[in-house]
């Protein structure tokens, strides 16, 4: 089906354990958005009789459930709504029976995923999100659980078994007080054993593994609580193998009443993230690895991107914070283009020739020039206080490609006003700031102001720029179409902090061309 650009898509996701709902906006710039979400316990795979059959009344309720969902999507004036169902449904043997009788109560067209569809695009919200280009991809949902093998960014092989977090806490009668060593032990083994029927599964030890889904979500946000970890965003987070194990037998000790007190864990992940992580913890051992890297995208996502922007594709690892800045830029269009183009070559400018004798990090002219082409973002907010805003929005928005670090590196950059009002901003992050990090963004900040500088007036007027350094003096000659003396001022006015961070003082001549 054709979609034109400047639309609200609906995408419901009919998971074994959870039916979930995101609503995507589609600019005519290109520009895209989540603008609603919705979510729903339904628990399918837990309803499903021992025939393998859902029972008409789960279904009624599903109905209603997607009904309100409909009218969600009506709201935002989505022109198409595209429903897809997942394990439960599509191992229930009265499945064709559920596909119509779900027609005839909301007029959905549901799609029955195969676990390889699943994979797929699972595998194509990561790739577009995250920028590894050699991995697994783990998908832990409630009837099943999806593993596919990225290599050079392309899938070489998924599959899909039948244990999830529901099924497996049916079937090993999993109940409301503490869960035995002994079961957790059985799972994992069940895990191995399921997982050994494929033996690419095992063949390249070491590769991360990519989290997606319920389970590890539910991990992420309990393990951020529980260490008190100050970036807002779990994708990208990242846990190492003792970690899952740890919380595992924690989880496991006590009950589920417990569990569903603790901050950080939804109350109706209490009952199903004991098995979930038991068979995290199962693919981990079978695939070698002890890394986990948390992907905030998942199915709904994927199939976004399959129905609105089939096209587009991250075939590098660069495409991803490239696709990102496009995106942000498309959706906060607060500044000039050809403004932000001349400020990134100017900076680069500037970089490439006086960063040679320092001790800065080799990411800092990707920072650098990430943060010279976002720095004006906050501006959408508020031309006063841009700074502070475009700090804020930088680490609260959603955008790919950097590491929680590195964007909390370029948030700082990009916002860099002096050391004292950095000093405020980094205060709550300093837990994850390495030795040397305030220093390069004081360094790269004040080498993006003094870039700005040379373009206030928005009229990219130099042409070309020479730099030479005399002794303390920091001499830019510019060719221009025409006197500057707005930049001059405003090169004037940075002085003090260029002096401060790099040694040196600027100092501005023109040749008119």
């Amino acid at each position: 089906m054709h979609l034109t650009t400047n639309q609200i898509t609906g995408i419901i996701d009919i998971g074994s354990n959870t039916v979930r709902l995101s609503v995507y906006q589609l600019t005519d710039n290109g520009a895209y958005r989540v603008v609603d979400q919705g979510r729903w316990p339904a628990r399918l795979s837990q309803r499903m009789t021992s025939d393998g059959t859902l029972p008409m009344e789960t279904i009624d309720e599903l109905a209603e459930v997607l009904r309100h969902f409909c009218r969600i999507c009506q709201k935002h004036g989505a022109e198409h709504i595209r429903a897809v169902a997942t394990a439960a449904i599509r191992q229930a043997v009265n499945r064709e029976a559920i596909i119509k009788k779900l027609y005839d109560l909301t007029g959905l067209s549901v799609e029955i995923l195969s676990g390889e569809d699943e994979a797929r695009i699972g595998s194509r919200a990561m790739l577009n999100s995250l920028n590894l280009a050699d991995c697994f991809v783990v998908d832990i949902g409630g009837g099943s659980t999806e593993i596919t093998l990225i290599q050079n960014r392309s899938v070489v092989s998924a599959a899909s078994f039948p244990i999830g977090c529901v099924n497996i806490s049916s079937k090993y009668g999993i109940g409301e007080g503490p869960a035995p060593q002994s079961m957790l032990s059985e799972i994992q083994s069940e895990v191995w054993r399921l997982l050994g029927k494929e033996r690419w599964i095992s063949s390249h030890p070491g590769l991360p593994l990519i989290g997606l889904g319920g389970t590890v979500r539910a991990l992420a946000k309990l393990r951020q609580r529980e260490t008190n970890y100050p970036f807002p965003h779990l994708h990208g987070y990242e846990m190492i193998r003792p970690d899952l194990g740890l919380a595992l037998d924690n989880l496991a000790m006590i009950t589920v009443e417990q569990r569903r007190k603790l901050p950080g864990l939804s109350k109706d992940r209490g009952d199903v993230i004991v098995p979930g992580l038991a068979i995290l913890l199962g693919v981990m051992g079978h695939i070698h690895t002890s890394r986990l890297v948390v992907c905030g995208a998942g199915l709904r996502d994927g199939l976004f991107y399959e129905t609105c922007l089939p096209l587009h594709r991250s075939d590098s690892e660069n495409s991803v914070l490239e696709e990102s800045i496009r995106n942000l830029s498309a959706l906060y269009p607060v500044a000039p283009e050809e403004h932000l183009q001349q400020v990134r070559r100017l900076a680069l400018t500037l970089y490439d020739r006086l960063s040679a004798d320092t001790k800065l990090p080799a990411s800092s002219r990707r920072l650098l020039e990430t943060a010279a082409r976002l720095f004006r973002i906050g501006a959408t907010i508020d031309f006063n206080d841009c700074a502070d805003h475009t700090f804020y929005m930088l680490l609260h928005t959603n955008w790919n490609g950097l590491s929680h670090r590195e964007t909390i590196l370029t948030a700082a950059i990009a916002s860099y006003r002096g050391s004292n009002p950095l000093r405020r901003k980094l205060a709550a992050y300093r837990s994850m700031l390495e030795e040397g990090d305030f220093e390069a963004i004081a360094k790269l900040g004040s080498l993006l102001q003094l870039a700005a500088a040379l373009d206030r007036s928005e009229a990219q007027a130099i042409t070309t720029l020479e730099l030479s350094v005399k002794g303390s003096k920091l001499r830019l000659i510019a060719d221009a179409r025409h006197p500057l003396p707005v930049e001059q001022m405003e090169v004037e006015n940075i002085a003090k902090e260029m002096k401060k961070n790099w040694g040196i003082t600027p100092e501005l001549s023109v040749r008119i061309k």
